[in-house]
């Protein structure tokens, strides 16, 4: 039924003599990249807006787009490199990440970006698991293994915390283009180091690659959102709402048929029987469907209701970026005295109290408590969250299958977060209505932050009841069912 890509089933490992800092540069920068391009475009939306003529739908495509390919195709790159070789794959995705920057900076029409963005997330799935991987075949086990893999983490949290200041320099600077033009000297330096001094790896385990699963569940998620929008403008019962919702609705039906038939399913159904990874993901689907949508209409409101520049809007939203670097520092410690249940609820409880107080913005309010307060509390109970989900998840699952549990955890943040943008975008829309001013715009931005903290509420009440109380140890085996208590 499915059409599978074979692979090279004998196991392949070379050493070199490479300085492995230059391996763990090579693939920070990459991961760098990959993670910069999630935010960076937020403080350009406008500039790209009066520039492209988008609406306030395809303003969201520029977000969902990259990240709909992004979190659609992402177990596929991570299988990809251990069947084809994590070298090979790492340049394939930033070769398409670099020429797909290149494409979107010199776009003409609305369509052109789209196009280009999702081009981007499709080779930012493909380079985005070989990063981690090509970092510990580098770097032995120990004390080493350990600084490298921090640095790592340390620079995806600083992409992050970075795009939005990044962004605001470029549009004031240069102009929009150039949050996607940059990326194309740095991909090329990049790529020209990885081809002289990255070595070659595999798993070489024989299994194929599930082609079929990943363009079904990218095609359902996008006609989902698709039909989502659609709402704003057409009313739920009109055919070009309900089609496109019914239409993504069969293409994730089938997704789930093909993965519970295939013989190397891009998602093993039988792993979301564990109760710590079931319930990890669907927190995490809850949680990103809601947290998502803050920098996109943070940028919004700093920039068409409060008047900021795009630097300026940037700069407004560095404290929220470093709080949730902060928030990943503070949980595990956290997690060893109150447990990971309770601090992933207390995370969400927390973001929820700063999107509820960012609901209460208004059209004239000083920086402190339009945007750096609320945003503050928002982002810190993000960074408290996410660490003890994604303990939770891999606690259950045996110590093959730890690597696609956290792919999985990062596909359903990300695929909730396309679908909660779509959600959102229409809820605030709807509210504004054809009112362009500071006013109207700030109500409907409202709504949106204000269900955003109702959704979390009911997150947080999931987790304290579903969730596993503390991390178990994996178990040696594929367990039959979650060992956690």
């Amino acid at each position: 039924m499915t059409v599978m890509l074979e692979a090279d089933a004998s196991p392949t490992y070379r050493r070199t003599a490479v300085p492995s800092w230059l391996v763990v540069a090579l693939a920070c920068a990459g991961q760098f990249l990959v993670v910069l391009d999630v935010s960076v475009v937020n403080v350009a939306l406008p500039s790209m807006r009066a520039d492209l003529g988008l609406g306030a739908a395809g303003l969201q495509w520029v977000v969902n787009a990259y990240a709909i390919a992004f979190a659609g195709f992402m177990l596929l790159g991570g299988r990809a490199g251990d069947l084809y070789g994590r070298k090979r794959v790492f340049l394939v995705g930033l070769a398409l990440f670099t020429l797909a920057s290149l494409g979107g900076g010199v776009a003409q029409e609305g369509w052109q970006l789209l196009l280009a963005r999702a081009a981007q997330g499709l080779g930012a799935a493909v380079l985005a698991p070989s990063t981690l991987t090509l970092l510990t075949a580098a770097v032995p086990e120990g004390g080493a293994r350990a600084r490298a893999i921090a640095t790592w983490t340390a620079v995806g949290a600083g992409g992050g915390a970075a795009g939005g200041l990044v962004g605001g320099v470029l549009v004031d600077v240069l102009s929009w283009r150039w949050v996607l033009l940059i990326n194309v000297p740095v991909g090329a330096v990049v790529l020209a180091g990885s081809v002289v001094w990255l070595v070659e790896s595999r798993a070489g385990d024989g299994r194929r690659l599930d082609l079929p699963g990943a363009l079904l569940v990218t095609a359902g998620l996008a006609t989902l959102a698709y039909g989502i929008v659609q709402t704003e403008a057409e009313g739920w019962t009109a055919a070009a709402t309900v089609v496109p919702l019914a239409a993504g609705l069969a293409l994730i039906g089938l997704f789930l048929l093909v993965e519970a038939r295939t013989t190397a399913p891009l998602m093993p159904l039988g792993l979301l029987r564990l109760r710590s990874v079931a319930s990890a993901n669907a927190a995490m689907f809850v949680s990103g469907s809601a947290m998502f949508c803050m920098w996109y209409f943070m940028t919004l409101y700093a920039q068409n209701v409060l008047g900021y520049s795009p630097l300026d809007a940037g700069l407004a939203l560095v404290p929220s970026s470093l709080a949730v670097v902060v928030g990943s520092k503070l949980a595990p410690r956290l997690m060893r005295r109150a447990g990971a249940r309770s601090v992933a609820a207390l995370g969400t409880l927390v973001a929820a109290v700063g999107f509820g107080w960012q609901s209460t913005m208004s059209a004239h309010e000083a920086y402190a408590t339009a945007i750096m307060v609320p945003g503050i509390l928002m982002m810190l109970g993000a960074g408290l969250a996410a660490t003890p989900l994604a303990a939770l998840a891999t606690s259950g699952a045996a110590p093959g299958e730890a690597g696609l549990v956290s792919g999985l955890v990062n596909t359903s943040r990300t695929m909730g977060g396309s679908l909660g943008l779509a959600v959102m975008s229409t809820i605030a829309a709807a509210r504004t209505g054809d009112g362009g001013g500071a006013g109207a715009l700030t109500q409907g931005y409202a709504l949106a932050f204000r269900t955003s903290a109702v959704l979390l509420l009911g997150g947080a009440a999931l987790m304290l009841a579903w969730l596993p109380r503390r991390v178990s140890p994996a178990p040696a085996k594929s367990p039959a069912k979650s060992s956690a208590r």
